[in-house]
């Protein structure tokens, strides 16, 4: 989960038979305490429905608001699915997290988080 500038405020490794509403449920109720201020969740088609914004407005008590392709398939932008996109560029920069090949996933988690606080770093 990050913010509008990109940076993250929860990070969740799961394994690959969790999916991906599962998983984020699983995220925001682990964070919930880092994420008290949250107003709105934006995410993208893959969470629509309402038991996925129903957990999220039971865990968080904010809304979901789905980020939607145009009718057309046809290449264009999906506003404000940058923010998250981004984030993935900048951590897809480390090495280590092109593929994930990592036995635990404590481990997993802990590379995001270096190459999160690289980035920081770099920034100031």
């Amino acid at each position: 989960a990050v913010d509008t500038q990109g940076l993250p405020h929860a990070i969740h490794i799961t394994t690959a038979n969790i999916t991906d509403r599962n998983g984020c449920i699983e995220a925001f109720s682990l964070h919930k305490n880092h994420l008290f201020g949250v107003k709105n969740v934006l995410a993208d088609g893959g969470y629509s429905g309402e038991k996925f914004a129903k957990s999220v407005q039971k865990i968080l008590g904010c809304i979901v608001q789905i980020a939607k392709r145009n009718t057309l398939h046809t290449f264009t932008v999906i506003p404000k699915r940058w923010v998250v996109e981004r984030s993935f560029a900048w951590i897809e920069k480390c090495r280590m997290l092109w593929k994930n090949c990592e036995r635990k996933l404590h481990t997993s988690l802990n590379m995001v988080v270096l190459a999160f606080i690289a980035l920081l770093l770099k920034r100031f």
